[in-house]
């Protein structure tokens, strides 16, 4: 048989030997010690494609490069290490894989990786999606797969995280280091006592001090130290001594009061709280008063201007809003927390698509306002009601201080009697003096919420009078309103709007008003 022989009438030409190396990769170990695995079927599609290419040169090295259990989101692998180095030894003339994401989802990781190839002379080819970056059409296709790969990872990333933001929703605890004051066991938040005990003296501290730093001296003081934890791999971190960030996280954090916080908005927790809910808001209130840290916004994303006035007509309890993203576009809602919570046998009510139930209460309040007997009605009750919460506080206010002159008298005199006993009688009287400090601090204490709240009437006043003027001109400045002015108008006005979903029935009630205004109430009250 006589071989081909080239134009000049030689003999036929030898292809040039190109190297093949073989990389396999899978994401999780499960499996892997199996006899004939996931990462053997790779490397079995793979070598039965090069001995098809031994007409064109191609040989397969000895090497494996196998990397079983590690993502591909990143580049951080012993065996794609060992390749990149071979590779950019010399020793490598092509690289092929069973599929393109074996060797990276990331898009830019993927580029970095084809200029390296590109810099080493090598080529990169993938056996099941039939081609190779040795032409253009090749080096197309391939950018077009991996940007279905980068998108199909994303895609995983963004379900992973609204899974883990609707069972936060539902109070679970999701993961990551146990915050200080509980243990985690059997992936639930359980209270530790000895350190709950600190939790509350850090409370405690703060109340009486008002200062996350003097709240750190004084637990480094007490040689009380962060919490300490120890990973899984055995490494042993935290037990430090405190200072101002590691207070404030603490002070800060809702999962003490019982609560669970998906980004901005709280949730009720499954955990047991460590500290009294009351508690726990008068520290935020301080925080956000001092500066120290934002206070914890709850349950309030500024888009959903409803947010704390739906209420369930079935089972009465709140419609909490939601959001889910199809591409590129997002779907919000309100959901019934107890159907979320619970399911739909406990509640038939269906997710509410949020633009139609806020622009249909918008449109009632519209139409309430019309005459504007509605906004006068308004004003005047609001007017009225300040006016008699404010007049018993500045009475109190009035009062306080001559109360606390007389037990600091009280106080005094005992000291000096204290001075001049022993023994028994000097036991009762430092029993006497203790109940005269604790009611100190009772009346002290008094007088700072007093003061809060004549400020806080100050500040709803000023609200009211805004709300009015700006109801008054409803349809001129709606608008032009961000979402969180919005949701203070429609406040202004709705008390609690009650939705029966099955039935489509809504129904809206105002603000407490007067009962000249029980007309104007009626208007809004509808069902569409």
């Amino acid at each position: 048989m006589s071989g081909r022989r080239n134009g000049t009438g030689s003999r036929p030409t030898t292809p040039e030997v190109k190297r093949c190396a073989i990389y396999t990769r899978k994401s999780t170990s499960a499996g892997l010690d199996q006899e004939f695995n996931s990462l053997d079927a790779q490397r079995e599609a793979c070598e039965q494609y090069i001995r098809n290419q031994g007409c064109i040169g191609w040989q397969l090295l000895p090497e494996r490069y196998n990397d079983g259990g590690f993502t591909g989101a990143n580049l951080e692998r012993p065996a794609f290490a060992h390749l990149m180095q071979d590779l950019e030894a010399g020793k490598i003339d092509v690289v092929v894989v069973y599929k393109v994401d074996r060797l990276s989802r990331s898009l830019l990781d993927f580029a970095k990786v084809m200029d390296r190839f590109s810099r080493s002379g090598a080529a990169f080819v993938s056996v099941t999606q039939n081609f190779s970056t040795a032409d253009a059409m090749g080096r197309l296709t391939l950018n077009m797969l991996m940007s279905f790969a980068e998108f199909e990872r994303e895609m995983i990333a963004e379900r992973t995280r609204d899974k883990i933001a609707a069972s936060r929703r539902k109070g679970k605890w999701t993961g990551g280091l146990a915050p200080l004051g509980y243990d985690v066991v059997d992936r639930k938040l359980v209270v530790n006592e000895a350190e709950a005990a600190l939790v509350r003296r850090i409370y405690e501290l703060y109340l009486d001090r008002r200062s996350a730093v003097a709240v750190s001296k004084a637990l480094n003081a007490e040689h009380r130290t962060t919490k300490h934890h120890i990973a899984k791999n055995g490494n042993s971190h935290g037990a430090r001594e405190w200072d101002k960030n590691a207070t404030l996280i603490v002070l800060s954090s809702p999962i003490p009061a019982g609560l669970m916080s998906v980004g901005r908005e709280v949730f009720e927790g499954e955990h047991q709280a460590i500290i009294e809910r009351g508690v726990y808001e008068r520290v935020q209130f301080l925080l956000a008063e001092k500066g120290g840290m934002r206070a914890v916004r709850h349950g309030r994303n500024p888009e959903y201007i409803l947010t704390g006035l739906l209420r369930c007509a079935r089972c009465g309890r709140a419609f909490t809003p939601a959001s889910n993203r199809r591409g590129q576009k997002v779907y919000r809602y309100y959901r019934c927390s107890t159907r979320d919570k619970r399911g739909k046998e406990a509640c038939a009510s269906a997710p509410l698509p949020a633009a139609a139930i806020e622009g249909f209460v918008v449109q009632r309040v519209r139409e309430a306002l019309a005459d504007g007997k509605l906004v006068n009605a308004v004003a005047e009750a609001a007017k009225a009601r300040l006016e008699s919460e404010r007049k018993p506080l500045e009475e109190e206010r009035a009062q306080l201080p001559l109360q606390i002159a007389a037990v600091s008298t009280e106080g005094k005199r005992l000291v000096e009697t204290a001075s001049k006993l022993t023994g028994p009688g000097r036991r009762l009287l430092d029993a006497k003096l203790q109940e005269v400090g604790d009611q100190l601090g009772r009346l002290e204490a008094r007088l700072v919420e007093v003061q809060r709240r004549l400020a806080l009437l100050e500040d709803t006043e000023l609200e009211t009078k805004w709300a009015e003027r700006c109801l008054a001109d409803f349809d001129q400045v709606w608008d032009r309103l961000s979402h969180e002015n919005r949701a203070r108008m429609v406040r202004a006005v709705v008390a609690r709007v009650e939705v029966d979903e099955p039935n489509g029935d809504v129904r809206a009630f105002l603000t407490d008003i007067a009962p000249t205004a029980e007309e104007v109430a009626r208007a809004i009250e509808v069902s569409p």
